[in-house]
């Protein structure tokens, strides 16, 4: 018998600078090397299923009330805190220009929201500041505001 392991891991940021993980380990035995394929993505599925649900129940969290929301009037840095509806993880910058090309362009939200969904697997408020970019870029380049790439550099499209 051949013993194939399996993890599965996801992180998420919460406010006050806090993050919560879950990960899922699973030991399967197949009979012989042919069945390695099916086997791990049949563990993949099943523990990517598991782990995306046990990971929505955040449980405490320090500073806060019972619903999310710290006690405290400000984050210790002299800032009002950002209610969770509002927090976006890339930077300011980065926010701000999207929500600057949607209001500018007319764009559909939820056609942004989709194209998030479909690139990395989560929503544009989730996104970190390099996967901000990628969308910043699209966006751009969907709008007429940014050259292709190969034409940044003078080639012809599709010149190699």
């Amino acid at each position: 018998m051949i013993t194939l392991e399996a993890n599965y891991s996801k992180k998420l940021g919460l406010p006050g600078y806090s993050s919560h993980q879950y990960s899922l380990t699973l030991r399967a035995e197949i009979a012989d090397l042919t069945q390695v394929s099916v086997k791990s993505l049949e563990l993949h599925g099943l523990m990517q299923t598991c782990v995306d649900r046990e990971i929505q129940q955040t449980g405490f969290l320090p500073g806060a009330n019972g619903n999310g929301n710290s006690q405290k009037n400000g984050n210790g840095n002299g800032h009002a805190p950002v209610s969770e509806k509002d927090h976006w993880n890339c930077s300011d910058k980065q926010k701000q220009l999207i929500l600057n090309i949607v209001a500018d362009h007319k764009l559909d939200k939820s056609k942004v929201e989709e194209l998030a969904q479909d690139r990395f697997g989560k929503g544009v408020k989730l996104l970190n500041k390099l996967e901000a970019s990628g969308i910043i870029h699209e966006l751009l380049e969907q709008t007429g505001q940014s050259k292709p790439r190969n034409a940044r550099f003078g080639q012809k499209a599709g010149a190699r």
